[in-house]
């Protein structure tokens, strides 16, 4: 039992501070900005991991590779930790099992914005987080959006980008074990 509170805690850790910094990482990739409170949320809480990290790894191209880099850093020494309470570490059950998560991470990290989306259009289409969402989801849902016809006035392409990553994640999922 102490050894699932202890996974339990540093996953919780580990999956709070690395989804900020993928969500930071996808910010700069879709240029935008988040409102105020929670730009100063995102920023205090990587700031101390990624500004020692950009005299490293500085951005190229626009990209911050410092965040990118630093949610897989995290996700590595979670998964290590994981295994050494378990007592069943190995370099290559710890390479395989981390692969898994990132990818996990951003998969699950999509369709989070995704549901965030329609929870939005339901209750409160006019939410000053609202924009921030949506733009955070344009980049998936604008292919889909072409592809898929209104009904009635309802966007069903959110439901099609949630069914696709699922499909994603399970393909993915199964290429790297079958790699292992």
């Amino acid at each position: 039992m102490l050894t699932s509170i202890l996974t339990l805690i540093v996953d919780a850790i580990a999956g709070i501070l690395g989804g900020v910094l993928l969500l930071r990482f996808w910010m700069q990739v879709v240029r935008v900005r988040p409102p105020n409170s929670l730009g100063q949320f995102i920023f205090q809480l990587t700031d101390w991991f990624v500004r020692p990290m950009r005299r490293i790894l500085p951005g190229v191209g626009g990209y911050d590779w410092a965040s990118l880099i630093g949610a897989i850093l995290v996700i590595v020494l979670a998964v290590a930790i994981d295994l050494a309470i378990v007592s069943r570490f190995s370099v290559d059950f710890l390479v395989v099992l981390s692969l898994i998560r990132f990818f996990e991470w951003i998969f699950y990290g999509f369709m989070g914005l995704l549901i965030i989306e329609a929870i939005f259009s339901w209750v409160n289409p006019h939410a000053p987080l609202a924009p921030f969402i949506r733009a955070l989801n344009d980049p998936l849902l604008r292919p889909l959006r072409r592809v898929v016809p209104l009904i009635g006035n309802v966007d069903l392409s959110p439901l099609v980008a949630l069914i696709l990553l699922r499909i994603a994640l399970m393909l993915v999922t199964t290429l790297i074990t079958s790699l292992a």
